[in-house]
Formats: structure tokens, sequence, C-alpha cells
């Protein structure tokens, strides 16, 4: 697979003819095989869709006929997202069974485009999580130790591309789940500005911040799906009609702006592999500059009291008579309801259903909402107030590595500071990228840019400098065999 490793690679060979798309769908499948055993990256391998959509795929490329950069490249769903008559669980007992009539709008959209669909990858339950551990299917193993979290809640995805069971896979970010899982995989991940890319057929955990975004292991191969992905769509009204991200533009060296707030908070181990992604940009000719965000420190705890109000407002459909299992004892509706919920759903989304309900509760008259939102326009404030001085602004992606899979079952308060750094620009709706920036005790590290609203061409550009001076992307970890 070396030689194949990366949508560029296999987009010639397609080209070439060197190999089929067919052939090209059973190496990835028999990847999976092999590897996923170890990992639990994938909740369902569709084998049998794989190979139509990809003799499809051959055949377009036969005739060449609507051929886009993803034709005929395997990629994965993250399993938040609708795949027609397809298993589609949210990683959830109260989904286990759920198939949906309809796409999400982003996999009809890379499927309408030829891209290979494998199947679907692991998650945190309902997203959140970020740790990968809450799945009803069970815990994803990070593929760089087997002992340690991939991150999440997008951890199978992160786990899948790294592994290099899909080039291409697609994940949904509420406060950093798709870049904290790909900065613990050692992969490029994508949270695009919030509208840049349809939520419509993505189960919701925090609608005002959740977004749908692509992992790849290059920059380059992010703009590939992302162009496929993005989009106005009619079917969500807060889709953008922004002009389509220009992938291929170079911005040049830029002036980044290095947050003071952000560096008591980071492991000091972590020092070492950020420092070398400033010297790296430097090589390039990007100036540095330090700046403050003042209510970074607050950040964290505005985003657990919105999401999680959001979440109980969400999450209340599912009670049992038109969604999800209905609970074995009736005692009445309202008893039924509490019941479903205790039986279907696990730990940690009950925990924060349960601090979403208190935070809108009638005792609390919406007063600690309220204040959330103030702290997220503040945060919002800081972040616009930056770029008035400086192009992009680049922090690590996460304060710490991968922990150990059990470290965050005893602590839930360590798993929701591993959002720090990603939380700020969720609350803030703007776009951001983390790649790899090197390695602690052979644990990947990330490095994380943070650009204007719909400066998606920026970040990529920026991206694409630093993987040009580095080779850290192209670390691949040895998994034995299962």
């Amino acid at each position: 697979m070396t030689e194949l490793r990366g949508v560029r690679a296999q987009r010639d060979a397609l080209d070439s003819r060197e190999i089929s798309a067919v052939e090209l769908c059973e190496l990835h499948l028999n990847e999976i095989r092999r590897k996923d055993p170890l990992l639990n990256s994938f909740i369902t391998i569709d084998e049998e869709g794989a190979l139509q959509a990809a003799k499809s795929a051959d055949q377009r490329l036969g005739r060449q006929d609507r051929v886009q950069e993803v034709t005929g490249i395997p990629i994965a769903h993250k399993d938040v997202f609708y795949m027609r008559d397809t298993l589609t669980t949210c990683a959830s007992g109260m989904l286990q069974e759920f198939k949906p009539l309809h796409d999400a709008t982003i996999v009809a959209r890379l499927a309408d485009a030829g891209a290979v669909c494998l199947g679907k990858t692991n998650m945190d339950e309902f997203a959140m999580g970020s740790s990968n551990r809450t799945s009803f299917f069970g815990a994803v193993r990070n593929p760089w130790d087997l002992s340690r979290v991939p991150g999440g809640s997008s951890g199978g995805m992160a786990a899948a591309v790294a592994a290099d069971l899909v080039p291409l896979a697609s994940g949904s970010d509420t406060g950093g789940s798709i870049r904290q899982p790909a900065a613990f995989c050692g992969v490029s991940g994508l949270r695009p500005t919030y509208g840049r890319v349809s939520r419509h057929g993505m189960i919701p955990y925090a609608p005002s911040l959740d977004q749908a975004g692509p992992c790849a292991r290059t920059v380059e191969d992010l703009g590939i799906m992302l162009v496929a992905m993005e989009g106005y769509d009619p079917k969500d009204s807060t889709t953008s009609d922004r002009a389509a991200t220009d992938t291929r533009k170079s911005w040049g060296p830029r002036t980044l702006g290095v947050p003071a707030a952000f560096m008591q908070q980071m492991e000091e181990d972590l020092w070492s592999p950020f420092g070398k992604s400033i010297h790296a940009f430097r090589r390039q000719g990007y100036r540095v500059q330090r700046i403050e965000l003042p209510h970074f420190d607050i950040a964290v705890a505005a985003y657990y009291l919105i999401a999680t109000a959001e979440a109980s407002t969400n999450l209340a459909r599912y009670h049992g008579l038109r969604s999800g299992p209905r609970a074995t004892e009736f005692n009445g509706v309202s008893h039924s309801h509490s019941q479903t919920h205790s039986e279907a759903l696990g730990t940690e989304v009950k925990r924060r259903l349960l601090a979403g309900t208190y935070a809108l509760s009638e005792r609390n008259g919406g007063r600690l909402l309220v204040q959330a939102q103030k702290i997220r326009r503040l945060v919002t404030e800081d972040l616009l107030k930056a770029f008035k001085s400086v192009d992009l602004v680049v922090t690590p992606t996460t304060p710490t590595t991968a922990f150990e899979l059990e470290e965050s079952a005893d602590s839930p308060v360590r798993m929701y500071s591993n959002d720090a750094f990603t939380v700020p620009s969720a609350l803030a709706g703007l776009p951001a990228l983390t790649v790899p920036c090197g390695f602690v005790g052979g644990l990947p590290a990330g490095v994380q840019l943070i650009a204007k609203h719909f400066h998606e061409s920026e970040l990529l550009s920026t991206g694409r400098d630093f993987q040009r001076e580095t080779d850290w992307h192209l670390s691949v970890p040895q998994l034995p065999t299962a």
C-alpha cells in the first residue's frame, strides 16, 4: 500500500490505468480485514456497496465522464451521517438498528463525485466525548499505541486514516471532534467555517456548533475532499452561498499570532514539537508574534453549557415512541421516556443531558446559558480583534498527547480539558486546521491554525507550506497483524 498512499498517488494510478477502482477498493477492504480487529475503527463495513460504487467509478473513468479528483478513491463516513438503507447508529444503543431513508448531503455529494464509501466509522456515542471510549460498539484504539485513546468524538475516522485503512474520511467537529483525534493519531484534519459544509442528514449534538469536515494524511488531500463536500444546501438554512474554496491558491508567508494563554495549559513535553513547528514556519518566511486572547481560559466552561443545553433538547426525541427502542417496563408515558433513556443511553451521554437540562431548568431561568452566550461573544471578539494584527492564529491542537484508555473514565474533567485549544474557534464559527508536528514518547502531536471566516484557502495554503517543510505527516504506525 505504500506506493498508493494518499489521494494524489491513487488518483495518478487510476488515471493511468495502473489500477482499477475495484482493485483499489479491494486493497483497502483487505487492509480493514487485517488491521481493524485491533483498532475497532469501523462500526459498519459495506463491502457490497463499496464494490458496486467502485465498478461505477471504473465505468466513469473509462468514459472520462464527470471524473473528479475523488472519483474511485476509497473513503469512510463517521457514523453520525445518514446513509440510505445503511446502519447509522451514532455509536449508540438507542440507534443500533436505525437505517435512514435518505443520504446526508455530504454523503450524497461525495457519492455523486464518484468516491467509494467503504463503511461507517466508530465514534463517541452521539458525538459526546474526547476519547472514543463511550461508543456502544466498544472503544477505538490509537494505532500508535493500542493502550491509548485515538481521541474523539471522531476517533474511528482518525484511526482509520492513520492506519491506511482509507485515505479520506468525513467527521464532525462540535468543539474539536475532528482536530483532537487527528492530532492524537498523527494525521491532518479540518473544521471548516460554520456554514461552509451542509449539516443536513448529520445527527445533531449542538446545532449552533456542529460542523462537518474532512480528515486525511495531508493538507492537499483535505482540500480535495473539501471541494466535494462544501457548498450551499437548500436543506440546511445555515449553509452559505460563498464561492467555493480555491484549494490551489498560494497565499505566501503570513503573520502568525501565538496566544500566551495557551502556553500555560500545555504539558511541558509538548513545548518541543510546538517550538519546532514555529521554527518550520519561520524557515518558510512566516512572521510570528505573541497575541493576547484574554477570555480563552473560560471558553471550555461556556462551551459545555451551550453544547449540553442544545443536546438536551436534541436528544429528547429519542423516547422510545417514534425513535429508538422502547423501555422494557411501561408505567406511564413520563416513566417510559426516562426509563428508555436510562436503558439505551451511555453514562457520558446521560451526564451531559443532565447538565444541559439543569442549565435550561426553570430554577435557573436560563441564567447560566445567557452567561455562556456572553462568554461566547467575548471569545469571538478576542479572535476577530487578533486578526487585525495577524493573519492566522497558531496553537498546539491539544494540551496533551493521547492518554491511556482508562484515564478518561476516571476523570471526565480531564477529558473535557483536552478541548481547551479547539473550543474557542468552534465557539466563534471559525475554520481551523490541525497538522502533525512531531512526536512525544512515540505519540503524535499536532499544531493548529485558525483563520478568519471563510478563509479555508488561506489555511490550506499555510498547511501545505508547513508540510513541504516537514515530514511528520508521512509517518505511519506499524501495527501487528490481528
